[in-house]
């Protein structure tokens, strides 16, 4: 099946705010070839000063963005719309688009996925690298496939973060609109006794259990096909929503059915341009005990008013 490539070229030096915008147009993630700190990060990740020709051959000033669209979806939306944010914030680029087999995009995006620490306990490992040293740190090996959930984007890492300073030990754990599995499981490495992972799309479902097995944490970690809270029937300590502004907005009257009265509520996928609509959306329901914000995306973490 053939799958549209959009490839965006902007300057290294906006690739963070481009990406931000790119990631709007799919929920299964990009991938970004940035060579700008080439040889650092390699020190960082292989530990080894030996790097390929034609690597250190490519233009640093530039980056770029792969984008895959689904042969279903609209790629002139997603053309149009990444021409319109991109220009509103004033960052130069390029834009071109090719066909591509999906099986050839799932492997060159791991080209660029590599071992990423993330706060202050965690390293995202890609399951495909056997040898990394994690330097004490609790290793999530992770395969996406075609679920959203690299660890990469933003709203993943304030996500995690914020699992890491709220869970403890013991808690139970919903994940609402899991993806790839990565938050539930990164709870459960935390010390969580439990998470459940509920998303709409059944290939993210089967990637996300999949990753627990590989994490060796399927006892305690499961997901199933729903849409939102529409499967969910217990109660929880911490419910994480990473997915976008509206589905939160969507939420906030019921998701409360779910949690327990001490319950932390941490929602992420919200760009700036969204965060006071989710916030007068939420009024009468929570309270903002936290507020995150990294490369014009914002994470809160809530409590029940």
């Amino acid at each position: 099946m053939d799958w549209t490539e959009i490839l965006v070229e902007v300057g290294a030096d906006r690739i963070d705010e481009a990406a931000a915008i790119a990631n709007m147009t799919v929920p299964y993630g990009i991938y970004i070839e940035d060579y700008s700190d080439l040889e650092q990060e390699v020190m960082e990740i292989a530990h080894v000063d030996l790097i390929d020709e034609d690597l250190l051959k490519q233009d640093r000033s530039k980056a770029k963005i792969h984008i895959y669209i689904d042969p279903e979806d609209n790629i002139g939306e997603a053309v149009q719309f990444l021409r319109e944010r991109l220009n509103a914030a004033e960052i130069a680029h390029t834009i071109d688009q090719s066909n591509v087999q999906e099986d050839d995009w799932l492997n060159n995006w791991r080209k660029f996925f590599k071992p990423m620490p993330v706060g202050e306990k965690l390293l995202i490992n890609p399951s495909w690298f056997t040898d990394t040293d994690p330097k004490g740190r609790l290793v999530i090996n992770i395969d996406p496939g075609l679920a959203f959930g690299t660890g990469k984007h933003e709203t993943t890492r304030l996500c995690m973060e914020a699992l890491e300073r709220y869970v403890k030990g013991g808690e139970r754990v919903l994940d609402v609109g899991c993806g790839s599995g990565i938050l539930g499981i990164a709870a459960v490495l935390l010390g969580a006794d439990s998470a459940f992972g509920v998303d709409i799309d059944e290939t993210a479902v089967r990637t996300a259990n999949e990753n627990a097995q590989v994490n060796h944490v399927s006892d305690k970690m499961t997901a199933i096909a729903g849409d939102l809270v529409d499967k969910v029937t217990e109660k929880y300590d911490i419910v994480v929503a990473n997915i976008v502004a509206d589905a939160i907005i969507a939420l906030s009257a019921s998701v409360t059915s779910f949690m327990t009265d001490d319950a932390v509520y941490i929602v992420s996928g919200i760009i700036d341009t969204r965060a006071d609509d989710v916030k007068n959306a939420i009024k009468g329901h929570f309270e903002i005990v936290e507020e995150n914000t990294y490369h014009g995306w914002y994470c809160f973490v809530l409590k029940k008013a």
